[in-house]
């Protein structure tokens, strides 16, 4: 059985928290279900946004398991702001939770995936 959405986010900020870093939730989206977005920002003012993973990249032995890719990094915020907007057109139950890792690299907090 897969775990509710808000509870694998509040998971995910209690991780980041006791890592040393700092997470917030952005938006908000339904509480059982959501694709989930993550923007992490670097200390040095990089930004990357990593989203669901595609279909393909579960696997059958975890089929519980939330994956996501990067989907872009730069040093510009806006671009993510506008396209995280298109994604809450497309679906308003999306979540946005944003991140700046402490002790552990994102790639420990969430489970990554190559495209």
């Amino acid at each position: 059985m897969r775990v509710t959405t808000d509870l694998w986010v509040s998971a995910l900020v209690r991780r980041v928290f006791g890592a040393g870093g700092f997470a917030a939730i952005v938006k908000r989206g339904a509480t059982e279900a959501g694709a989930v977005f993550v923007l992490s920002r670097g200390r040095l003012g990089e930004v990357a946004l990593y989203g669901p993973a595609p279909q393909t990249s579960y696997d059958s032995a975890k089929p519980d398991e939330r994956f996501f890719t990067l989907l872009d990094s730069s040093d510009d915020s806006s671009a993510f702001d506008a396209r995280l907007e298109r994604e809450k057109k497309f679906d308003p139950d999306i979540w946005v939770v944003e991140i700046e890792a402490g002790a552990d690299p994102v790639e420990e907090l969430l489970s990554v995936k190559a495209e």
